[in-house]
């Protein structure tokens, strides 16, 4: 037994030592082979505040109670099977916010999850989706924020259960699901359909709450926009597919009035998240929420949950 006591200890340190080298966000994106994107043309402020309401940042980032939606000092926690998450202050506050973030800091936050400290963000930050988005785009977002006011607070650190309390952890995790890279236009489709496409599947992180998730929380890709569970708990977020289930008998005209107004094709009106969804997407123009709503009936059907009854 004693034999066995020295070999074991050392496979233990050498195993323990293997799993924060490979996930350290350095070694992580080295394996992977990503490198820095950089933006290649001057700031469109206004592109970044389009990009700031696709992406509804101020639904998890604004204070509950500013009805301007730009103080965004942090948010309501967001409850999921594996813990609290507390979205953080992403105002220009130097202190509190990220008011003292370079551009490229920010470009590396919204396309690689790791913040300018060099730790991984949790994948509740959409990075996922975002990661699609072009460095340009990014650093319009990042001018945009700027432009708002500055306000303090600081969130609460995170409430997770073991083992998704181990931030390290969250490198093995990429090295699994995070792919992709910026999203480029389908030749084969119009302007319309790939603006649709670019809105909803990166900025618009439409996805995220859409899709059914395996055990590790990452989406299952051959189920992507089938339905998935509600973010408040309650419910399933719908089937945006051309399935029965989903959007088969909705127009492109039914889901632009709901990207508009909130109204459902048998005169309901949308409630919980997707009401915040719709206050941002009520910021959009008009040809943004069409691109929208061709690119939604473009896809495929698959199978989903049916929706429980009011």
């Amino acid at each position: 037994m004693r034999r066995l006591i020295f070999p074991l200890l050392i496979a233990a340190v050498l195993g323990t030592a293997a799993f924060f080298i490979t996930t350290h966000p350095k070694a992580y994106t080295a394996l992977r082979g990503d490198h820095v994107l950089e933006p290649t043309r001057t700031r469109d402020v206004e592109n970044g505040k389009t990009l700031f309401n696709a992406g509804g940042c101020a639904s998890c980032h604004a204070k509950p109670d500013d009805e301007g939606r730009t103080t965004l000092s942090g948010g309501k926690p967001l409850v999921t099977p594996f813990g609290i998450f507390n979205p953080p202050n992403i105002s220009p506050d130097p202190k509190d916010g990220i008011g003292q973030w370079t551009e490229a800091q920010f470009i590396r936050a919204m396309r690689e999850g790791v913040s300018p400290e060099g730790k991984h963000y949790y994948p509740a930050f959409p990075y996922t989706s975002y990661r699609g988005l072009s460095p340009d785009d990014v650093a319009d977002l990042f001018a945009y924020l700027k432009t708002l006011p500055a306000a303090e607070g600081k969130a609460a650190p995170h409430d997770l259960a073991f083992p998704y309390s181990i931030r390290q952890g969250v490198g093995l995790w990429k090295l699994l699901y995070l792919t992709g890279t910026v999203m480029t236009a389908d030749a084969t489709q119009s302007l319309e359909w790939n603006r649709g496409r670019y809105l909803v599947e990166t900025a618009g992180h439409c996805a995220e709450c859409h899709s059914p998730r395996n055990a590790l929380g990452a989406i299952i890709s051959v189920k992507r926009f089938s339905g998935g569970p509600n973010p408040e708990g309650k419910g399933r977020a719908p089937n945006l597919t051309q399935d029965k289930t989903g959007l088969a008998a909705w127009s492109e005209d039914d889901i632009v009035t709901l990207l508009k107004d909130g109204f459902t094709p048998d005169y309901d009106s949308v409630g919980g998240s997707m009401a915040e969804v719709v206050h941002n997407t009520a910021a959009l123009r008009d040809q943004d929420r069409q691109a929208m709503a061709l690119y939604l009936k473009s896809l495929a059907s698959i199978e989903g949950e049916a929706r429980a009854p009011k």
